[in-house]
């Protein structure tokens, strides 16, 4: 996509044919039991795998299906209106096969980015610690390098981390050389089933029930130096690139669960009939839907252009912030919104309006809190 045409390109109109789909088919039938039940939806993830989903963006020769950062967008946006547990473990899974393919060596690729792609295997971002969320540069999980075995030793915790109890292939952030602070944190795969490494406490969450938020431990967990990504001490900018390109996924997931919230209450207020007409008759309603609609389309400007910047090889940091800030809390908006002209219909757990109004609000934490996101902002306008 040129900056100035917001046309999608025929590959581009397909795959978002193929995900709307695979929404409407696949995960929406069973989103209200994966949220009920607290389900990680296994067998869809593989059937995105099947397709080609969860190789978006990743080389064909790595078993992905090519394209970038706007087919990224496209693809969770369309899961966001039906399953955000489903959007949210797609975005999501995409930050892994995206760090290793820029900071991997040749070997790296061709060893773990299969498995990510075609294979089916779930990837996960292990960064955030108890007392390292906001402040990541308060990693206290150690790495030290055993000479005799040419290993890493891991020791630590790793909360909150997504998909962090079914992934396969982990990238996660410690210290190699504690002493150095930041300067020496590093990235390093780690495979589940390695010795050492076990899943503690699955959280319990108020929305995106499905996507499994789990408590990694690390006790004298050994992992050979081979699995080093990138360089030893590039730990920090390593998650912080992730990290910008993950806010834009962010970004797709809010608007769309947005979108998903407009179709509902459309849908709705030109069937529910109050005082002998529809409630869409309503100036008072008419105006809800056109606030919604409006700022629903700017964010997605936003979160497109930002897609744009990363796909281009440009600066993107201010903007990555920018659109997840802005698009989550719109997305924070609209389901209130959406909520409320529903009633008490909406109120229920019978409408799936109550579990979208619960999704949302995590568009607003993770990947950064809005609070972060405005210190990123403001740090960067002010650069100039």
């Amino acid at each position: 996509m040129n900056r100035m045409d917001f046309s999608l390109t025929r590959e581009q109109e397909l795959l978002k044919k193929l995900a709307r789909q695979f929404a409407e088919e696949e995960l929406e039938p069973v989103a209200e039991e994966v949220d009920r039940e607290h389900v990680f939806p296994a067998e869809n993830f593989k059937k995105m795998a099947d397709i080609g989903l969860t190789g978006i963006g990743i080389p064909k020769e790595y078993g992905g299906s090519g394209g970038g950062t706007l087919e990224k967008v496209i693809a969770v946006s369309e899961f966001g209106k039906k399953c955000m547990a489903s959007a949210s473990i797609l975005s999501i899974h995409l930050i892994a096969p995206q760090a290793i393919l820029k900071y991997g060596n040749e070997e790296q690729k061709q060893k773990y980015l299969p498995r990510l792609t075609k294979g089916g295997e779930l990837g996960a971002f292990a960064l955030t610690e108890p007392n390292a969320g906001s402040d990541a540069g308060a990693v206290k999980t150690t790495a030290i390098l055993d000479p005799k075995t040419n290993e890493y030793v891991l020791n630590g915790t790793k909360c909150f981390i997504s998909g962090g109890s079914r992934a396969g292939v982990l990238v996660v952030f410690v210290l190699t050389e504690p002493k150095k602070g930041l300067k020496g944190m590093s990235a390093i795969i780690v495979e589940r089933g390695t010795p050492g490494f076990s899943i503690g406490k699955i959280e319990s969450k108020m929305g995106i029930a499905g996507s499994e938020t789990a408590e990694l431990i690390f006790e004298d967990c050994r992992v050979p130096v081979t699995n080093l990504l990138g360089k030893e001490g590039k730990g920090f900018k390593i998650a912080m690139q992730a990290l910008d390109g993950a806010r834009i996924g962010v970004g797709a997931q809010a608007i769309g669960i947005s979108e998903g919230a407009i179709d509902l209450s459309v849908k709705y207020v030109n069937e529910r009939i109050q005082f002998g007409k529809p409630i869409a008759n309503l100036q008072g309603i008419q105006w809800y839907i056109a606030d919604m609609a409006t700022k629903t389309a700017a964010a997605r400007a936003l979160v497109e252009f930002a897609a744009y910047l990363e796909d281009a090889g440009k600066p993107f940091t201010k903007e990555s912030a920018m659109c997840k800030l802005n698009a989550s809390e719109n997305a924070r908006f609209v389901t209130n919104l959406a909520l409320q002209i529903h009633g008490g219909y909406g109120y229920m757990k019978d409408y799936p309006l109550e579990r979208m109004y619960r999704d949302a609000k995590i568009t607003e934490i993770y990947e950064g809190t809005s609070e972060i996101h405005k210190v990123v902002i403001a740090r960067e306008v002010m650069k100039r």
